[in-house]
């Protein structure tokens, strides 16, 4: 145990929404009250912070969201809690309703804020929670197997049509500058092309050529999942159809991919995440992050894990190349 005793928690959700937020959520409150504390709900993240929308939550507030998407503390971004003076208002807010912890559930973004809250004497804990899976210290982060789920449902029915009119589809899938859901989706869902903004060189005179030799060999759709951060796939889709003239269609899933009740796997990490970030605010911890690596939940040091790069395995891409034949 803590030296001083953690006697009022916060938990907020901050930045893009992810299916399994609700989860880590109902873990930290539910966690929180076994250890005898009590626990606000601060909506809208940062700027609900600033704006004082803080409520308190006890066992039946997190009833029946376990299978709810999004995050039913909403979210929002927050540039205020960029500056020393809107991060010193959070903390003393904080003070003012007795939060002496507070559980951060978001990405990077998110666990800079928890680091600034950090320094002002607010002990904080990290969740990564987004779809992206752009966290460097972890494996895992809440809401991308939900994702990846709901794009390649969707992508499978784009073929089905694609295959029926003997056409390419371009199909972008989100992940902001990551291309794990890409990645992922590509290798899920047999695609011919992927490109991701780690590895695209933007030679489309390749993908051309790969479109005119399957088409060649019989083949009668073809499919490239194209990431987010590579983008303009309906100019590119005009650009192909062009040059080898297949009709070519554009399908951006959207924030489709963010909604949706979350998948088994999103339910119970999340929810292990978040009682093991009460756990780990009762033992003294702060600025530390929850981190799920080599199969086992860990935590690391915020700044640590904020100074770590993630690259996308080229084992992984390379497999997909091989079975795109």
């Amino acid at each position: 145990m803590s030296e001083k005793k953690i006697k009022t928690i916060g938990v907020l959700t901050s930045g893009g929404d992810a299916p399994g937020m609700n989860a880590a959520v109902r873990a930290v409150v539910r966690t929180a009250i076994a250890y005898g504390c009590s626990v606000k709900g601060i909506q809208k993240g940062f700027s609900g912070l600033l704006d004082d929308e803080i409520i308190d939550l006890n066992a039946g507030s997190v009833a029946d969201i376990l299978s709810r998407g999004g995050t039913f503390l909403y979210t929002a971004r927050c540039p205020e809690f960029k500056t020393l003076e809107g991060q010193k208002k959070g903390a003393e807010i904080c003070r003012k309703h007795g939060i002496d912890s507070v559980v951060v559930i978001g990405g990077d973004g998110s666990f800079q804020g928890a680091q600034k809250l950090a320094a002002l004497g607010i002990n904080t804990i990290g969740i990564p929670g987004t779809i992206d899976l752009d966290i460097a210290c972890t494996e895992y982060t809440i809401g991308f197997d939900t994702a990846v789920n709901t794009a390649m449902e969707a992508i499978d029915k784009v073929r089905d049509t694609s295959t029926s009119h003997e056409r390419c589809s371009i199909i972008e899938v989100m992940g902001r500058n990551a291309g794990y859901i890409a990645l992922w989706c590509g290798i899920a869902n047999g695609a011919e092309d992927i490109l991701l903004p780690e590895l695209y060189n933007f030679d489309e005179a390749a993908i051309i050529d790969n479109i005119i030799k399957n088409r060649k060999r019989g083949k009668k759709h073809h499919i490239i999942i194209n990431a987010e951060g590579v983008g303009h796939s309906t100019s590119m889709a005009k650009r192909i159809e062009a040059a080898t003239g297949i009709e070519t269609r554009a399908t951006i899933l959207g924030h489709l991919q963010r909604g949706g009740s979350p998948t088994a796997k999103d339910r119970v990490y999340a929810s292990i995440m978040g009682a093991y970030a009460v756990d780990a605010l009762m033992a003294g911890k702060s600025n530390r992050v929850v981190a799920y690596k080599h199969g086992e939940y860990v935590d690391y040091d915020i700044d640590e894990a904020l100074a770590m790069q993630k690259d996308i395995d080229p084992f992984q891409y390379s497999v997909a190349k091989i079975l795109s034949i």
